[in-house]
């Protein structure tokens, strides 16, 4: 929805005036409220009043949910892996931005025609606006994950396909098969970890040997890894001369590692790149001759997964090319954070091959938000693939807040929501539509328990016989339960609930502001016993945390006996923004695992696809053994009192 259908109000009964202020994104005098109870320290809410409260999803759909409700924007649940990063935009200088942060005129990568075939280009961002939609899955033979709705189209080798259809009926159009191979460069590596102690000491390994003496060290970048490390005086002293010093006296970060680390292995090919890279034929060269570093280049390359070849001129070594393509050279930028890395797509074919091939498009039986921007080419380079719009992302930069602490801590509530519902279930040309909630932001958060929008909600929903679905983390929804089985007599009510784990004392330090799995435990229990089927998303699972085979056991046991009819595991995603938060967890919790998530998420928001099949597998197993169905969620509805049959009569010729 639109913000500028909010203005400012009071609230319902809170005992707090409140206070006027300016508002994010231009609610000026809308009330401002925070309440002294531990449960909210720390929280602001924005009390507006809503125009309306009904959002339809932005194009044709033929997904069964195209109506979403939300009565609060942001969470204070405050979860650790709450905020999710968003998908990866390929910009016109290399680079990739989440998007999330692209904003009107940005340059990024687009498509043109030119014939029958397809060339890259620079195009601008032109709008950009959130929607919330079913959600499915589709796997490469790369490992590449994309998450988009059903609608959602791909550039494929024939053509543009929609995620998902029929071959006959109302819902047939072009969709993805097993057969389709998209178009792009695959998965885009993830950012190097140039904060790293590793990787600066790869990249003055190769810095200085590609320099081939110590000093003066020309490089500001490599001037402040030098400072950054210690000890390394040679290196970092400012207006002194090494000239002729060996490079072997000049540090032991020159000494070349038994066994290095991913990280050092990037930073060495950035830094000897920066010490004598050049483009030729359009992908990275290297003028680079001694034996040794040649080796360490080659080797360094092959491990991350770049072929080179070594040129000779008159029998003599003149340097190291690297081979491939636009792919190559995207990758190449992207991966090892060069400072000037080659890059230059404009102009090139666009090409797809086998390992963009589509593996599968699973149903993730859940509605997530999603994400759609408009370019001035029509598309865009979205995870390394040629796409048009919806993707996975958050709503509260639309507020001028961050996807942070902002998400968590500044909450606008609608407190006119159930009112204003009434109204529009009540207008003639609403279509009774099916109506997702919870599936941007919980609408059972805490904050609930305080405004108590949701009876007001569900009454209006059940009077109007409106069918909806809910997915929560919130034990709140027991409280509801009558209403729920009202509406749930009438239509059909959909519920879900989220249980990634039931380790309590990891749900302590990781899903601080959630109700603990016990509780959520007993929701699902409580529910299943009034007569509706459960759905449970069983996410995020954890690496290293709760993703053994008997953490898993005992979450599939501990559902199943709670009596949750189905489960749908996602194993947790790491995108930009979500990962700096995750990452400083991690550091302060479990410091041991640090280096295990640099490794798995080291080419990517997403685990390696052969991980997260294993995970999946493991689950698969557990369910099995417990009896209960993966994928799908819970729809139910609860018939009303049945007459009892009449007595049969015998019936007569005349």
């Amino acid at each position: 929805m639109r913000w500028d259908n909010l203005k400012a109000t009071g609230g319902p009964g809170t005992g707090d005036t409140g206070q006027p202020r300016v508002l994010p994104l231009a609610l000026p005098g809308a009330v401002v409220r925070t309440f002294d109870t531990p449960e909210f320290r720390g929280v602001t809410f924005y009390e507006v009043h809503a125009k309306s409260m009904i959002n339809r999803v932005p194009g044709t759909s033929r997904v069964p949910f195209q109506w979403t409700l939300n009565p609060y924007r942001g969470c204070s649940h405050a979860c650790v892996y709450c905020l999710t990063g968003d998908t990866a935009i390929l910009l016109a200088d290399g680079t990739t931005r989440p998007l999330a942060d692209l904003r009107v005129g940005d340059e990024i990568v687009g498509t043109v025609r030119d014939g029958r075939l397809r060339r890259y280009t620079t195009t601008r961002v032109l709008a950009h606006w959130s929607t919330v939609k079913p959600a499915f899955r589709v796997t490469l033979a790369d490992g590449t994950t994309l998450v988009a709705s059903g609608e959602h189209r791909f550039l494929t080798d024939r053509g543009w396909k929609h995620v998902t259809g029929t071959r006959h009926g109302r819902g047939r159009r072009p969709h993805l098969t097993t057969a389709n191979r998209l178009a792009g460069f695959g998965a885009l590596p993830a950012p190097p970890p140039s904060d790293s102690p590793s990787y600066r000491r790869g990249y003055l390994c190769g810095f200085i040997n590609g320099d081939g003496h110590a000093a003066p060290v020309s490089s500001a970048r490599a001037v402040l890894y030098a400072q950054s490390l210690g000890g390394l005086h040679a290196l970092a002293a400012e207006g002194r001369e090494f000239s002729g010093a060996s490079v072997r006296d000049a540090s032991a970060v020159l000494d070349w590692p038994h066994d290095p680390p991913r990280a050092w292995r990037l930073g060495f090919v950035a830094g000897l790149y920066d010490a004598t890279g050049s483009v030729a034929a359009g992908l990275p060269r290297f003028d680079v001759i001694d034996k040794v570093v040649v080796d360490w280049l080659v080797e360094c390359l092959a491990f991350c997964g770049f072929a080179a070849e070594l040129e000779h001129a008159y029998g003599d070594l003149t340097g190291v090319r690297v081979l491939g393509g636009p792919r190559e050279r995207v990758r190449f930028a992207l991966a090892f954070g060069a400072t000037h890395p080659p890059f230059a797509v404009t102009g090139d074919l666009v090409r797809g091959d086998d390992a963009l091939r589509v593996e599968s498009v699973e149903p993730l039986g859940v509605d997530l938000p999603m994400f759609d921007i408009t370019t001035g080419t029509g598309d865009f380079i979205a995870n390394g693939v040629v796409s048009h719009n919806c993707f996975a992302r958050r709503t509260h930069t639309y507020l001028d807040l961050d996807a942070g602490h902002d998400f968590d801590s500044q909450i606008v509530v609608k407190v006119n929501a159930g009112e204003v519902l009434r109204r529009e279930l009540s207008a003639r040309s609403w279509p009774g539509a099916h109506l997702a909630m919870g599936s941007n932001v919980d609408c059972y958060q805490r904050a609930e328990g305080r405004y108590r929008l949701m009876r007001d909600i569900l009454a209006a929903l059940r009077d109007h016989a409106n069918p909806f679905s809910i997915l929560t983390k919130g034990t709140l929804i027991a409280r509801d339960l009558d209403l729920l089985r009202e509406a749930a007599s009438v239509t059909t009510v959909g519920l879900s609930m989220s249980v990634g784990f039931v380790d309590e004392l990891l749900w302590r330090s990781v899903e601080p502001g959630t109700p603990s799995p016990l509780r959520r435990l007993d929701t699902i229990r409580r529910l299943a016993d009034a007569g509706f089927e459960v759905g449970v998303l069983m996410a995020p699972i954890l690496p290293g945390l709760t993703d053994t085979e008997e953490s898993i056991d005992a979450t599939v046991a501990a559902l199943a006996a709670a009596g949750a009819t189905s489960i749908v595991p996602l194993v947790l995603h790491l995108r930009h923004g979500a990962r700096q938060w995750y990452r400083a967890w991690l550091t302060r919790e479990h410091p041991a695992l640090v280096q295990r998530y640099r490794d798995l998420y080291a080419t990517g928001s997403y685990a390696p696809q052969p991980y997260q099949r294993e995970v999946t597998a493991r689950v698969r197993l557990a369910a099995r053994r417990h009896g209960i169905a993966t994928g799908g969620t819970g729809t139910t509805r609860i018939p009303d009192a049945v007459e009892p049959p009449a007595e049969p009569e015998q019936l007569t010729l005349l």
